[in-house]
């Protein structure tokens, strides 16, 4: 399956990019193609709109979303949640942790 990370990036230590490449990681594990954020957009400096058009680019090629802890909050993550769903994606929760 191909899953697309999504969640909170702004305002958290190193763009929460550890929670992203974490989650990529054991996704993988279980033999899934991961589209990941932190991967696509790994320059801190890039604008926030030209990274959600490089990530839901990537996005639309997926089956399904998996959303990390505190998505909901983030602008990003409710945008990319909202055309998953749209698009009839799988929507998968990650655990707090």
């Amino acid at each position: 399956m191909r899953i697309y990370v999504a969640g909170p990036m702004s305002g958290h230590p190193d763009l929460n990019f550890p929670a992203f490449h974490a989650a990529a990681a054991e996704l993988r594990a279980q033999g899934h193609h991961v589209e990941n954020p932190a991967e696509i957009n790994a320059d801190p400096k890039t604008q926030w709109l030209d990274c959600m058009r490089m990530d839901i680019a990537r996005l639309v090629t997926c089956d399904a979303v998996y959303l990390l802890p505190g998505w909901e909050k983030s602008r990003g993550a409710k945008v990319e949640h909202g055309l998953a769903v749209g698009l009839g994606f799988q929507v998968i929760h990650a655990q707090e942790g």
